[in-house]
């Protein structure tokens, strides 16, 4: 089942959600600080029964943040203002942690909107363990001069799988399911840095939420509350207290056994298929077939100029200015990567953005210039490793090309002029996300030697 990726416009904020499938309508409530993406396996899993609509939460993934300082009562309403602008009236809900937080609040005050909920893990604090979280759990998260940050950011994320929380270096609160897997933590650390200082309000947010369960004689649809081994909320499971008589808490020994018990509760709610989807026509997802590529092609709308913007190896449509469209290209910012092995000969390239452009009713405009240096060392491996090394070597990469061209000569012959503000940390942090996004960078680089050592620009 194809995963389409849309915007809509929720008031005067943008949100972003993955959908799949072509049954009754299933929202999906992801956990802080991730962002829909964590369920991407689970779409396609549950797409076969529904059609599995998972929005970003506000501030996360590729959602705009809320104003001020949020409370959870403004998550909640985020969630139903999201349903408003998609014109769904009703939907069953699922919701993992922090999540299954901010459902519980907008089913509370919202019944009517929900034909039934489940739940992974629903916290519910003790004023002891409230007090150890309170602000050390959610330190403010601000890129720095020299990548410190990312030091920091690494680690954070690897061992909030062996202690609980993060910082709690007490044997009682190790985890037994604990990892050292690159690729796991290179998934949250990406999401963290979508969303930077922004996590603080979301993850705040949930962790401040009171117990959000309606009395015992409230009509409600009917709701799972449950939690596998290994969970650290699993315990919480005992603190419920009372709950209405058609909702259901059970304690269950795997992932899959939630997994399951979740989808037959969904499943037994009685929803009508779902309607068509609003789309933002500014912003969105192109799905695109050509040469050695088949999947989504990110685009922006910068004016109604009929013009396509390229950026260059490394880079994303955030770098565009001016008029016309901007793309993000394969293997780039939010577009899909391609097929097989990004191609190192120009023609693929080409291919894709005709057919973009053909889609967008813009021109076919040339392949740009290639940078300066050899692609092999312009970008170089940066797969995630044991220690994160990859993300501070991103980091001295995207801070050297300002000050040297190309960046790995470092010497007074290759010193290039630039502006002391083009170093700022924020400034840096965009084109150090676009560098960890561009898998596809050096392919693109040595085709674009290619395309301009036989002049064919």
């Amino acid at each position: 089942m194809t995963i389409t990726r849309h915007y809509v416009r929720v008031g005067d904020r943008m949100m972003h959600y993955r959908k799949a499938g072509s049954g009754p309508p299933l929202l999906m409530a992801h956990q802080s600080p991730r962002s829909s993406a964590e369920y991407v396996p689970l779409i396609e899993r549950w797409s076969a029964h529904f059609t599995c609509i998972a929005p970003d939460t506000p501030g996360f993934g590729q959602s705009d943040p809320l104003p001020g300082a949020p409370e959870i009562g403004d998550f909640g309403d985020a969630l139903i203002g999201f349903l408003d602008a998609l014109g769904l009236d009703r939907v069953a809900a699922y919701g993992f942690h922090s999540g299954g937080i901010i459902l519980m609040n907008a089913l509370r005050r919202h019944p009517a909107r929900f034909a039934a909920l489940a739940i992974g893990g629903y916290a519910i604090w003790t004023p002891a363990e409230a007090a150890l979280l309170g602000d050390a759990y959610l330190p403010p998260f601000r890129p720095s001069a020299y990548g410190e940050h990312l030091t920091w950011l690494w680690n954070r994320v690897l061992e909030q799988s062996w202690v609980f929380p993060w910082f709690d270096v007490r044997p009682e609160a190790r985890l037994s399911l604990a990892h050292d897997d690159p690729v796991r933590v290179d998934s949250v650390v990406r999401e963290m840095l979508d969303a930077g200082d922004a996590y603080r309000a979301g993850y705040g947010a949930v962790l401040r939420a009171p117990r959000d369960i309606p009395p015992p004689d409230a009509e409600t649809p009917p709701v799972l509350i449950a939690a596998y081994d290994g969970d650290p909320l699993q315990p919480h499971i005992d603190r419920l207290g009372p709950m209405p008589a058609n909702w259901h808490a059970e304690k269950l020994r795997t992932p899959a056994d939630l997994e399951a018990a979740a989808l037959a509760h969904l499943r037994a709610a009685a929803l009508a298929a779902c309607s068509p989807l609003a789309d933002d026509p500014e912003l969105g997802f192109l799905p695109v077939a050509a040469a050695g590529f088949d999947g989504l092609v990110h685009w922006r709308r910068l004016d109604d100029a009929p013009v396509l913007r390229l950026h260059a190896p490394g880079e994303s449509l955030e770098f565009a200015a001016g008029s016309g469209i901007a793309i993000d290209l394969p293997g780039h910012g939010l577009s899909d990567g391609w097929t097989g092995p990004a191609p190192t000969d120009p023609e693929p390239w080409r291919d894709v953005v005709r057919a973009v452009a053909e889609r967008l009713h813009t021109p076919v405009p040339p392949l740009p210039s290639r940078r300066v240096g050899e692609a092999v060392q312009l970008f170089p491996d940066l797969t995630p490793d044991r220690f994160g090394a990859y993300l501070t070597r991103a980091w001295g990469i995207v801070r050297a090309r300002h000050l040297f061209a190309p960046w790995y000569r470092a010497d007074a012959a290759h010193a290039r002029p630039f502006d002391p503000a083009a170093l700022a940390p924020e400034r840096l942090a965009v084109e150090h996300r676009a560098l960890l996004r561009a898998g596809a960078a050096r392919a693109y680089a040595i085709a674009l030697e290619k395309e301009h050592d036989d002049g064919n620009s």
